[in-house]
């Protein structure tokens, strides 16, 4: 009951007029920027996390949240028109969304998109308001050497998840760790790695890095690298969708969403993998199989949007309750928490729940707008396919750099800003991963701090880490998430030699 009442009081902040329009915004944005192929929502939150510092907390995170899940919405519309997915979770909706479209069932498809985001964000959002709270009370119980092992956990999954190797991961995670070493030590207050800079003394705020890595890099990288591409785009039909094409979908959404969930809520979770589970569950069960590859298969795109976005309302329960981003853009939202000094975890619940009960019931506000958005806008959507790419990659240019520079009217940011910029360009020209290095600098310093307070605890022993059951218990799991892909990698080798 009192999980009630506290949701009902973040509807009543939720639904104000400011925070509405932040949500109604941040909707907006997103969907434009989830249709726009290249652009996903990392690069938009980066990019505004500048310009928002100066709006109050619960409004720009549910703005940002609003980006979020709307980009997941709008991801679709690219996939099944263009056959470009805008993110890594749309990959499936093209296998059978395009090929729909071909055959002059765009509506369809765009239509069991939009509603089954709509149902299993509502699901999902669900589920998080009644397993946010008991995970955080859990895990309020926790002492200084679990919460740095379970730092130590949010590093290794991110850097093996996020990386396309655990090497790569783990060389862009070690850069952020260094990054987030200069400025002042926190216990001896003496300066470390500032180079003698003046500017350095504060360290490196996590805002410059985040759209250095992100936005910068993005347009930089686009415009270095990216040829011209041709695309072409399928005709639009009526977005709408026959009884027999409903009675095929709901039970695609349903089981997506239950595949989806579980996937957000762990942190080496994420949503490709659920995506191509829920493909493949529909496609075994279809009664339309010779659909699957062809004509395409209405299941086919149900299921697969579902499932990710179940898993993207998921990971706000890791990110909540532990503070442990699963994705790029949740370790920049990270980011926009610590913006406001506010740090994500166990605590969060009983130092800014009025915040965090807000940002769940906007999720609820938030799947209606994108509903409504989605269906009947879904024209005006199309017609932003005919954005320039060059006047797009421009934009995004100056309001990065005139957000950067409107935090501390600091020439020397820039440099920074367009030095990570260059960064991030080669980070992505290699394929190593950004986020761990925005993950790294800010939990870094967290991690450190409760490392030293564990071992003082422990008087300077390091078996305080064993000697603890849930400590020990996270130190097994970070060893099972390093060694079982290599494992089972040599095993799946062997069997191939073998057959």
């Amino acid at each position: 009951m009192d999980t009630l009442n506290l949701l009902l009081q973040g509807f009543a902040t939720a639904a104000t007029p400011i925070n509405l329009m932040w949500a109604f915004i941040g909707c907006a944005i997103g969907t434009a920027v989830g249709v726009l192929p290249g652009i996903g929502p990392a690069v938009a939150v980066a990019m505004l996390l500048p310009i928002t510092t100066k709006v109050e907390a619960t409004a720009s995170l549910i703005f940002f949240a609003g980006i979020y899940y709307g980009a997941m919405y709008g991801g679709s519309t690219t996939s099944i028109l263009l056959n470009t997915p805008g993110e890594a979770g749309s990959m499936v909706t093209a296998l059978e969304g395009n090929k729909m479209a071909k055959s002059g069932r765009a509506g369809a498809a765009l239509a069991t998109s939009a509603i089954g985001s709509f149902v299993a964000g509502t699901i999902a959002t669900v589920l998080v308001t009644f397993f946010a709270p008991v995970l955080a009370n859990f895990a309020v119980k926790l002492g200084p050497p679990e919460y740095f092992m379970l730092m130590v956990l949010a590093f290794t999954t991110v850097s093996a998840v996020l990386g396309k190797s655990t090497l790569r991961g783990l060389t862009a995670l070690f850069v952020g760790l260094a990054l987030g070493l200069i400025g002042i030590d926190q216990i001896t207050a003496q300066a470390r790695y500032t180079l003698g800079v003046p500017e350095l003394m504060d360290g490196i705020d996590v805002v410059l890095i985040a759209v250095g890595l992100f936005a910068v890099a993005e347009a930089l990288y686009n415009v270095m690298y990216e040829g011209k591409v041709k695309e072409t785009r399928n005709a639009m039909s009526k977005v709408h969708m026959t009884r027999e094409e409903w009675k095929r979908s709901w039970p695609a959404w349903l089981r997506a969403t239950f595949i989806g969930f579980p996937f957000g809520t762990v942190p080496a979770g994420g949503s490709e993998i659920p995506t191509f589970l829920s493909y493949a569950t529909e496609k075994k069960l279809s009664k339309n199989k010779e659909e699957f590859g062809t004509t395409g298969a209405i299941e086919g795109v149900a299921g697969p949007e579902a499932a990710n976005n179940a898993a993207i309302t998921a990971t706000l329960i890791p990110l909540l309750t532990l503070g442990i981003p699963t994705s790029n853009t949740t370790a920049i939202l990270l980011g926009a928490f610590q913006n406001y000094g506010i740090q994500p975890g166990p605590q969060l619940f009983d130092t800014n729940g009025a915040l965090v009960w807000a940002l769940i019931a906007s999720l609820y506000i938030g799947n209606v707008m994108l509903l409504v958005l989605n269906l009947p806008l879904i024209g005006l959507w199309v017609k932003m396919l005919t954005i320039p790419k060059s006047y797009l990659y421009a934009g995004i240019l100056i309001f990065s750099t005139l957000g950067v520079y409107g935090m501390r009217q600091s020439a020397f940011d820039l440099v920074l800003l367009y030095a990570f910029g260059l960064l991030g360009v080669v980070m992505r020209r290699y394929d190593f991963p950004t986020a761990p290095v925005v993950v790294g600098m800010i939990l870094g310093p967290l991690a450190e701090a409760q490392m030293r307070n564990a071992l003082s605890i422990g008087e300077g022993k390091w078996s305080v880490f064993l000697e603890r059951p849930m400590s020990l218990t996270l130190i097994v799991v970070v060893l099972v998430v390093l060694v079982l892909p290599r494992v089972l990698k040599t095993v799946a080798a062997r069997r191939a030699a073998l057959a």
